[in-house]
């Protein structure tokens, strides 16, 4: 056995780990990485493997701050903003649980509400921008997408305010409310040409071999997501995780679903890719209202709610709803015509409540018809944010 003197002792890196929404991430000052992780690349990409504890066989995370669920196995780098009118610049990575894997090809809705608080609390935001007694409003350029986020921090004593009574479903505890706006959601960037539909239709025939061929929405907004309907795939819209993540064939059946679509939308070249680029697009079923007990054992109303809603997210059902598939759910919801509005009764709407695992989520949508082209100015929902822990991350100092 080698002497452990012989082994790179551990480095200590500042970093703070934060709930925002319904997922939870290791956030880091970009001006804190070791040098040669301030910059993208293996070494960066290295090194937040190792922070997270992937790749890992066991699918445990136990090594590394992980837990083990997409909305656990997350990170972010912020640094002061270098665009203009903007205060903080937010890179997202979604750390691949059982691959050596970072996917930084779009970004976290709910680590979005835990931005702003953090560049305050960091001194990434002007002073001069933070009320004593107030909400500070925090623009974030979210690098991954190149989009505007705008987070409506709310501040006591010159302080984040982070307990409250704001309840958000899939989060245990109370909290104090962030309004999260994302600007412009629709992608313009890769695939999808500026184009909200890249495929130019609200619904498609999307065929997909093994499965059949099912009418699909497939919207770049948020995130790239395809909607398909739940009655199509031999589902209700009420299921829970455990009704999806122990069934093998089924998340298969998605994972084809996903990498068809993604063919169609144009975010990949050929049926390969979608193997490496795991975080997008987005795969959700929608059904209309039912009713049903959310997995905190709270029984939802088909009165409750708009219509239902389940997303995968890294090959698995989520627990609640990822940020940037709500935003794709508000904006497709608000258009008349797609498989979404249509679960939600086909009317023209600015704000929808949909039911998801652990309970409800409303979020608000505006859209126009400009030049025969699909327009949203922004999304918005309420969020929630907490540090849970901060100080130092301690990884082996070999390990990037």
């Amino acid at each position: 056995m080698a002497h452990a003197a012989n082994f790179a002792p551990q480095i200590k890196i500042p970093a703070t780990y934060m709930r925002g929404g319904t997922s939870k991430g290791v956030f880091f000052s970009l001006k804190d990485l070791p040098e040669a992780a301030q910059i993208p690349g293996p070494t960066r990409d290295a090194l937040l493997l190792r922070v997270i504890g992937s790749p890992d066989p066991y699918d445990k995370q136990i090594d590394g701050m992980g837990g083990a669920t997409s909305s656990t196995s997350k990170t972010v780098i912020l640094s002061k903003s270098i665009k203009a009118d903007h205060d903080v610049d937010y890179l997202f990575g979604q750390v691949s649980i059982d691959k050596p894997f970072v996917d930084w090809s779009g970004n976290c809705g709910n680590l979005s509400a835990a931005v702003g608080s953090f560049a305050i609390s960091n001194g990434l935001v002007d002073a001069s921008r933070i009320p004593h007694n107030g909400v500070a409003v925090v623009r974030v350029w979210q690098a991954n997408i190149g989009k505007t986020i705008i987070a409506h921090v709310p501040i006591t004593n010159g302080e984040v305010q982070e307990t409250g009574d704001f309840e958000l479903d899939g989060v245990t505890f109370p909290a104090a409310e962030v309004q999260v706006e994302f600007l412009d959601p629709a992608a313009e960037e890769e695939g999808g040409g500026g184009s909200m539909f890249p495929t130019g239709n609200l619904i498609d025939e999307l065929e997909v071999p093994g499965v059949g061929t099912l009418k699909a929405t497939m919207i770049n907004a948020g995130i790239p997501t395809i909607f398909v309907n739940a009655e199509d795939i031999g589902y209700t819209g009420t299921e829970l995780q455990n009704a999806i993540n122990s069934d093998p064939k089924a998340l298969q059946m998605f994972e084809t679903i996903r990498a068809y679509g993604a063919l169609r939308m144009g975010l990949i070249s050929n049926l390969d890719e979608a193997a490496k680029r795991q975080h997008t697009p987005k795969v959700a079923f929608v059904a209309k209202p039912a009713d049903y007990v959310a997995s905190s054992g709270k029984a939802i109303g088909a009165g409750d709610v708009d219509l239902l809603v389940r997303a995968l997210s890294m090959g698995k059902l989520h627990h609640a709803m990822m940020g940037t598939a709500a935003v794709a759910i508000g904006t497709a919801a608000a258009i008349s015509g797609t498989l979404v509005n249509l679960a939600a009764g086909g009317v023209e709407r600015n704000a929808v409540r949909f039911g998801h695992p652990s309970g409800t989520l409303r979020v608000g949508a505006e859209a126009s018809l400009e030049n025969g082209e699909w327009v949203v100015k922004k999304a918005i929902m309420s969020r929630s944010a907490r540090v849970l822990m901060e100080g130092y991350v301690r990884i082996p100092g070999d390990s990037f």
